[in-house]
C-alpha cells in the first residue's frame, strides 16, 4: 500500500466522483495500491525466462517480476539488459500499433521509453525506421538511456532521437510516417496522488487545459500521418475530457479526413465510445486509455 493521506483535495475528488459516480470510490482506493508491472522480456536480448510465470495470454514475453529480477536485471550476452518493467497495459497499446518491419514510425511523445522499445522490436528484422520524439530534455536523456541499454548498435542506426514540440511535426514531417504513437502527457491521476503538492493546487482546470493539448497533438499527428495510416492515441488519466472527449472534438473537426477505428477488447478491458479502456479497479493495472484513428 502506497503512503498517502486518506483523504484528497475536495474538489478533485468531486470532478472524479462527477464522472464515474458510485465507482469513483474503487478506483480512488485503486490508484493507491502500489502499482502493477510486468518484466517484458527484450527481444535483442538472450536472457533465461525459465521460472518465470506469464503473466497471461494477451501478454506474449511478459512475465510477472520476481523480487530478485526486481532487484537487478540480468543482462545478455551482448549486455543488453534483459527485461523492461511496465505496466502491462503500455505493453498492449504499443503492440496495438501494429508496426511492420518496413514502416517508418513516430512515437511522438516517447519517454520513458518502454513503448518505443515494443515498436522497436517491431522494426527490427525490416528496413523500418522510428523517430522517437520527446520535448523535456531530461525525459530525453532518459529515454536516450533506455534505447542504448535495450537495443543493439546495428538497430539503433534506425533508431533517431529528437526534441522538438510534438506540434511541430505536422509541417517539418507533412505525411511521412506509416503510423504514429501519441501517448499524450495527461493527469495521469496515479502520479498525481503521490505528489500532495500538486494536489493542493489542483482544478479542474488542469484536466481541461491537458484536453486542449490533447487535442493539438492529436490534429497534428493526423498532418504527419500518411494516406491509410494509422494512429494509436493514449493517455493514462481516467478523465473523461482526456480520453472520449478528446476524440469527439477530433472527428468533429477532422472527421472529413480521418476514422476511429474499433481496437480489439483485450479480456478484463472495458470498451468506451471511441476506444478501450484498462482500470485498475477491475484488472489491478493501468488506468489506460487507447483509441485507433485512420487517415483517409
Amino acid at each position: 500500500m502506497l503512503d498517502l493521506a486518506p483523504v484528497s483535495s475536495e474538489s478533485f475528488q468531486n470532478f472524479y466522483r462527477e464522472q464515474w459516480g458510485e465507482r469513483w470510490a474503487g478506483l480512488d482506493q485503486s490508484l493507491r495500491q502500489a502499482e502493477t508491472q510486468v518484466a517484458r522480456r527484450n527481444h535483442f536480448a538472450d536472457v533465461s525466462v525459465e521460472g518465470l510465470r506469464p503473466f497471461g495470454p494477451e501478454f506474449a514475453h511478459c512475465f510477472e517480476p520476481t523480487d530478485s529480477l526486481r532487484r537487478e536485471l540480468p543482462r545478455g550476452s551482448e549486455g543488453l539488459l534483459g527485461f523492461y518493467l511496465m505496466d502491462p497495459a503500455s505493453v498492449w497499446i504499443a503492440r496495438a500499433l501494429n508496426v511492420q518491419p518496413d514502416d517508418v514510425v513516430l512515437d511522438l511523445c516517447a519517454a520513458p521509453g518502454g513503448k518505443s522499445l515494443c515498436l522497436i522490436e517491431a522494426l527490427a528484422s525490416g528496413s523500418g525506421e522510428i523517430l522517437a520524439n520527446e520535448p523535456s530534455p531530461g525525459r530525453r536523456e532518459r529515454l536516450m538511456k533506455v534505447i542504448q541499454q535495450y537495443v543493439p548498435r546495428d538497430v539503433r542506426e534506425r533508431v533517431r532521437v529528437t526534441g522538438k514540440e510534438g506540434g511541430l511535426f505536422s509541417k517539418s514531417h507533412p505525411e511521412t510516417f506509416d503510423r504514429i504513437l501519441v501517448d499524450a502527457p495527461c493527469s495521469g491521476e496515479r502520479h498525481l496522488l503521490e505528489n500532495q503538492k500538486e494536489m493542493t493546487v489542483w482544478s479542474p482546470s488542469r484536466s481541461k487545459r491537458l484536453a486542449q493539448e490533447q487535442y493539438a497533438l492529436l490534429s497534428g499527428a493526423l498532418e504527419a500521418l500518411k494516406l491509410g495510416g494509422t494512429i494509436v492515441y493514449s493517455t493514462c488519466a481516467l478523465s473523461h475530457l482526456e480520453n472520449d472527449a478528446v476524440l469527439e472534438k477530433f472527428l468533429k473537426k477532422k472527421g472529413d479526413r480521418a476514422d476511429v477505428t474499433e481496437l480489439p477488447l483485450p479480456d478484463g478491458a472495458e470498451r468506451t465510445r471511441y476506444g478501450v479502456q484498462f482500470l485498475p479497479d477491475r484488472l489491478g493495472y493501468g488506468p489506460l486509455f487507447a483509441a485507433q484513428i485512420v487517415k483517409r
